[in-house]
């Protein structure tokens, strides 16, 4: 009876695993907004979710401005990417976040060369790697999640400013939920340093980022919409409207999900049992960069999210 019995249950587990599987693959981004015209800026682009986020918006007709640290690799992205999607307006930009000079430079050369950006996506990240330290002297985890763009957002923000309405994504993670800051030892001079730790304290600075940063951005600015003009032609009226984000800069935060990328490669050496099982066919329930990259998205073009400037997305 067992013989007869295995086919059913070999269906049943298999049926589960399909379910299991389109449960962790998450929402899509249904939006068909298209973003010609647009330029976007994605940090970390080269691989993963990054370059996943990249292709999805070069479809769209978006000028992509790949921001890497390895050129080589972002080159042979970006061509691929030409390739895929048929865009050819996708360039790559040198940038190493954990350099304040590379940061520095990488947004004066954009600031002169860049005529617009419309959504700038602080992706780039890097997970419980050794407690190494910046040429800066910063811990690596927070200069790079968090440091680097917090100083490339705000160096940034004229260009945002001026081609409202515009929107700053941040990449952030689940992790945050167990992070704390310690502004007394942001680089575990004192505290004995760990890895799960200092990128907790990185995604929660993301996170806090984002709302304080919402939060700054709100108040009175003057509306472009040809509706107004076609409403009043009184200039005082409509200099008095106020947009949902004040300046018409938007922030964002995201969980993008648990993603089979090159973020967790360090992960082993730290826990080596949770190293074998992401090594082995649980992967197959983790998310692939397509499915992980499709909150990006969804916070990069869906109409109407500016009255949630600030939120946490998942």
């Amino acid at each position: 009876p067992s013989i007869h019995l295995l086919p059913l249950i070999c269906f049943r587990v298999t049926g589960g695993v399909v379910v299991l599987r389109k449960w962790i693959a998450g929402g899509v981004c249904t939006c068909l907004v298209r973003l010609d015209g647009k330029t976007v800026l994605i940090t970390g682009a080269n691989t993963g979710i990054g370059k996943e986020t990249s292709r999805e918006l070069a479809q769209r007709g978006a000028r992509v401005v790949m921001a890497c640290r390895d050129l080589t690799r972002a080159e042979r992205a970006a061509e691929e990417i030409r390739q895929t999607t048929g865009n050819g307006n996708v360039v790559i930009r040198h940038l190493d976040l954990a350099s304040v000079y590379s940061v520095r430079q990488f947004a004066k050369d954009f600031l002169e060369t860049e005529d617009r950006l419309d959504v700038l996506i602080n992706n780039a990240g890097v997970m419980m790697c050794p407690k190494w330290l910046t040429e800066d002297g910063f811990e690596t985890q927070l200069a790079v999640n968090h440091l680097g763009h917090f100083l490339l957002t705000n160096l940034l923000l004229p260009k945002l400013k001026s081609s409202t309405p515009s929107r700053v994504v941040n990449v952030s993670s689940i992790a945050h939920r167990g992070g704390r800051i310690d502004f007394d030892d942001l680089f575990f001079g004192r505290r004995l340093y760990s890895p799960l730790d200092s990128y907790r304290q990185s995604k929660l600075a993301n996170v806090l980022f984002s709302r304080e940063l919402a939060r700054r951005l709100k108040g009175p600015c003057k509306q472009r919409s040809q509706t107004y003009s076609q409403v009043t032609t009184n200039t005082d009226l409509r200099s008095c409207l106020t947009c949902p984000t004040g300046v018409g800069v938007s922030s964002f935060c995201l969980h993008p999900g648990v993603i089979r990328t090159e973020l967790g490669r360090h992960v082993q050496g730290w826990f080596p049992l949770l190293g074998m099982l992401l090594s082995i066919p649980s992967l197959l329930l983790m998310k692939t960069p397509h499915q992980g990259c499709q909150t990006s998205v969804y916070c990069a073009v869906t109409p109407g999210l500016e009255a949630r400037s600030g939120r946490y997305f998942r």
